[in-house]
């Protein structure tokens, strides 16, 4: 599944957090000495010029970027309840074993059609199993909430009943006989699905576990399309068919679906038949043929249209709803190459019969990577001009990362949730080595470096292992040690040992295990295998132990012995980290490298040089998982941007540089970084530039008006229009003008806003091009403009925008749009307005920071309408906040 997959909501927060202190003061550092600048923000892509974020929560995209006061608060209270829960809470005391396997599960037969009205499953089961060792004449199946209509064995072709106990989540079946492993058994079930009065609790990473998501069944949502579909992980399977709902059961399977014969349904493996029946329905049979654990089990239903695509010469195919149909190749279009990229890097061809990725609505995550047929949600559907914008964005990034799951997680699946870094940490490191071999390797290290802020914004992910036998529940599991600092662990174990090696034993754990499960041992023994060396101390270290490494660093040069010092110091708590890494040296035009190894909580190196060093670069190929406190001299990052070659280099050499702008060196690499090889340090060398500096204006003005014309990158341009638009200069509108022309989004909002400082009377009767094809980027644009200029002639297009955005459009313009509702002179307007902002925040008040914001929203519009004298509106608003607080 992807990146909470499964976020933490702390480190969501944090990432908000970034953005506000960003947006005030650009160039400070907080907490673990992270720099705080654009990189930490790639996943808003076409909206940083804004100063947004696309927060990947629960994958339910939603737009935070002016809660930002409020989000600090709440970030806050969210760090310290976390840190709250520790050794002392009792569940976390709880040694949460691989479950006992009394029974496998061999195959499932499923026949299954649905009650659009009732939103229930009618479901036939026949489920194979065999005891796994021992003779047992006992069977326990978890079934979620369902009604059992008949539970029996099958006896020479008949129907045997069974006698069994159902408590509403778990059936205790009495077997007719004492069964041996060299024997199976099949059982038939009659039940019936009801997902939607099933109560259970989801994650940060998958807000709902009910199994089974009837989507506007009675058609009732204006614009939404009717779908079904199902999402197992973690162990939901069981709300929609009964079974042993553990990731270590693996079976074969056949799915019959009856649906509306308007319909296209979708499920693991191949499409083995289809019949019309007399009674408007169609019957589609797909067959697994293959094992694969329960949970990767799925179906989905509805109006999509099928785009083929081909892999060598297996199908892959993509399900889209009809309006993005005809872009299908450029949102999937990646997935062959991807599929090649994998299989040839892992030594291990794809493994299955086909692929398939669907698109559907109001989905609990991001994506799952049901075997075979990946589900992901509607944040992937793009047409070709917000495409533009998108470039290696989340959504693309989420299609790497599920299809690497086909091979981690599905053909060899955790034997255990405690043993999730076995799926989800090789998925999180697949987007570093996707987005390397695809886009370069800045654009890796930066995915990579952005990856690691993630983890180490919170400081609750210190206390937790990686591979986890303690934790209150396995919904837990799913967070940022599982997935980002896993995925730099990897990162690091393929430094260490080399692509080589490493590639190696991936392709023994996978080829050794090949449908079966895995864990953490396993895969240490084969990286052993494959490289000779002992891995214990680093498995014992980052798998097993928690925290990271936090070094302090410093220098001294001694003239007259020629002597570089280095000084290192771990000042973590907790473990000392065994740390190997390379020490680059740069004197008299040269590089000279040092492999090195850090055993002890301090160490002094020492080496030699014919003059004093220009640079000594510690962890020269930036890959430590790590704080860094650095005293290296500004002459010394400046030396470091324009000469040593990776991303990180030139990152911190910005960073500092942005902190000293009136220190010439400090302007040479911030002008020089405009022109960067890389549009992500392009970006944030703009959003560093202080304008208030006369050298740093004159010499960047030129540069940002060629970066407005001339760059590739459209965010880049979006960048250079917001940093020129701040100055407010009227000469510029031209450009700003000519800006609006162009087919990016980014790049037409930030040019609308840049117009609306300048001059906001031309401003506003420009919004009216942009009423009917806008984007978040426009949306936040447009509802700015009416909050500083429109009126009550506004209103219908501002709240049309407004109800029809997508949630990061919604929640980026909040905060204009309840201005605007501040200041109409009709009250009508206004509480139509306060209705529209209700029914946002009683959408998504479940998400952090939002039930601050939109009380906050609330109140101001309440006493915006209290000093127009309108009562009515004012004590609209304060019912609106009694329902909002009142609102589960």
């Amino acid at each position: 599944m992807v990146k909470p997959k499964r976020f933490n909501k702390a480190n969501i927060l944090y990432n908000i957090k970034l953005i506000a202190i960003d947006c005030k003061i650009k160039k400070q550092s907080i907490e673990c000495n992270i720099p705080v600048t654009l990189p930490v923000l790639f996943s808003i892509k076409t909206l940083n010029f804004v100063f947004g974020l696309n927060i990947p929560f629960m994958k339910k995209l939603f737009y935070a970027a002016n809660a930002a006061l409020f989000i600090l608060a709440a970030f806050t209270t969210s760090v310290t309840a976390q840190q709250k829960l520790g050794t002392d809470d009792p569940l976390m005391k709880i040694y949460r074993a691989t479950p006992t396997r009394v029974n496998d599960v061999i195959h499932t037969k499923l026949d299954v059609r649905f009650d659009y009205k009732k939103r229930y499953l009618y479901g036939k089961e026949w489920v194979t199993l065999k005891p796994h060792m021992y003779p047992t004449d006992t069977l326990r199946l978890d079934a979620k909430g369902m009604d059992i209509k008949t539970l029996a064995v099958v006896k020479n072709g008949k129907n045997v009943p069974l006698k069994f106990s159902y408590d509403s989540l778990t059936l205790a079946i009495h077997l007719d006989k004492v069964y041996h492993n060299n024997e199976t058994y099949t059982l038939y079930v009659d039940y019936t699905s009801k997902p939607n009065e099933l109560k259970v609790k989801g994650s940060a990473a998958i807000n709902d576990a009910k199994g089974l998501y009837f989507i506007n069944p009675d058609g009732t949502e204006k614009d939404k399309p009717i779908q079904i579909w199902t999402q197992g992980e973690t162990e939901s399977s069981s709300a929609w068919f009964p079974t042993i709902d553990k990731p270590e059961q693996k079976c074969t399977d056949e799915i019959s679906m009856t649906v509306p014969a308007k319909y296209v349904t979708l499920s693991n493996g191949r499409l083995a038949s289809q019949k019309a029946n007399a009674d408007g329905t169609r019957t589609d049979t797909w067959k697994m043929e293959l094992p694969h654990s329960v949970y990767l089990f799925m179906m989905a239903v509805g109006d999509f249209k099928v785009y083929h695509d081909k892999w060598r010469n297996k199908p892959v195919d993509y399900y889209l709803e009809p309006k993005y149909a005809p872009y299908a190749k450029q949102i999937f279009g990646n997935t062959p190459e991807i599929m090649e990229f994998y299989s040839k890097t892992l030594g291990v061809d794809y493994p299955w019969n086909k692929y398939a990725q669907i698109v559907v609505r109001d989905y609990v995550s991001g994506a799952m990577e049901n075997t075979t047929a990946t589900l992901h949600g509607e944040q992937v559907q793009k047409t070709a001009r917000e495409m533009i914008d998108s470039y290696n964005d989340e959504s693309q990034v989420d299609i790497a990362h599920e299809l690497f799951h086909q091979w981690f997680g599905d053909y060899v699946t955790t034997e255990s949730w405690s043993n999730l870094t076995m799926n989800e940490s090789f998925a999180d490191f697949s987007e570093t080595l996707w987005s390397t071999y695809k886009y370069g390797k800045d654009e890796g290290d930066a995915h990579n470096y952005n990856a690691m802020v993630n983890y180490l914004s919170n400081p609750a992910n210190k206390t937790k292992n990686l591979v986890r036998f303690y934790y209150d529940d396995k919904e837990d599991v799913f967070d940022a040690v599982t997935y980002q600092k896993g995925g730099r662990i990897l990162n690091m174990m393929r430094n260490y040992l080399g692509d080589e090696a490493f590639f190696k034993a991936l392709k023994i754990y996978l080829t050794k295990h090949a449908f079966k499960n895995g864990e953490a041992q396993q895969l240490r023994l084969a990286m052993e295998d494959a490289s000779g060396l002992d891995m214990n101390w680093f498995f014992n270290q980052w798998y097993y132990g928690a925290g990271n490494p936090a070094l302090k660093i410093s220098y001294k040069w001694d003239e007259a012995s020629k002597t570089q010092t280095v000084y290192l110091e771990q000042t973590q708590t907790g473990q000392t980290f065994i740390l190997p890494f390379a020490i680059d040296i740069y004197a008299g035009g040269k590089k000279e490298r040092h492999k090195v190894w850090m055993c002890d909580r301090t160490d002094t190196l020492t080496f030699h040089a014919d003059s004093k060093p220009d640079l000594v670069n510690v962890d020269g190929d930036k890959i430590l998982l790590t704080e860094k406190k650095d005293a290296k001299t500004l002459n010394e990052y400046v030396f470091q941007y324009f000469n040593a070659p990776l991303y990180l280099d030139r990152f911190e050499a910005i960073t500092a540089a942005a902190a000293t702008q009136s220190d010439k060196g400090s302007q040479k690499v911030l002008i020089a970084a405009l022109n960067d090889k890389y549009y992500g340090l392009r970006i944030k060398a703009m959003r560093a530039l202080d304008m208030t500096n006369d050298d740093v204006r004159n010499a960047a003005q030129p540069i940002l008006v060629s970066l407005v014309q001339t760059d590739k990158n459209t965010l880049a341009q979006a960048t250079a229009i917001g940093v020129l638009g701040s100055l407010k200069i009227s000469g510029n509108m031209p450009l700003y003008k000519q800006a609006l022309n162009s087919q990016s989004y980014a790049v037409e909002g930030a040019a609308l806003g840049a117009i609306a400082a300048i001059d906001p009377s031309q401003a506003l009767p420009l919004t009216k091009r942009f009423e009917k094809d806008n984007s978040p980027a426009l949306t936040i644009a447009i509802m700015r403009i009416f909050a500083a200029s429109g009126n009550d002639s506004n209103w219908s297009t501002a709240y049309v925008l407004f109800t029809t955005a997508t949630g990061q459009g919604r929640f980026g313009s909040a905060r204009s749009f309840a201005t605007f509702i501040g200041k109409l002179q009709n009250p009508a307007y206004a509480q139509q307005g306060i209705t529209a902002l209700l029914d946002l925040g009683i959408k998504f008040k479940a998400q952090p920071g939002v039930s601050q914001f939109i009380t906050a929203m609330l109140q101001n519009i309440k006493t915006a309408r209290a000093k127009l004298n309108d009562n009515a509106s004012a004590q609209a608003a304060d019912n609106a906040l009694k329902a909002f607080n009142e609102a589960k």
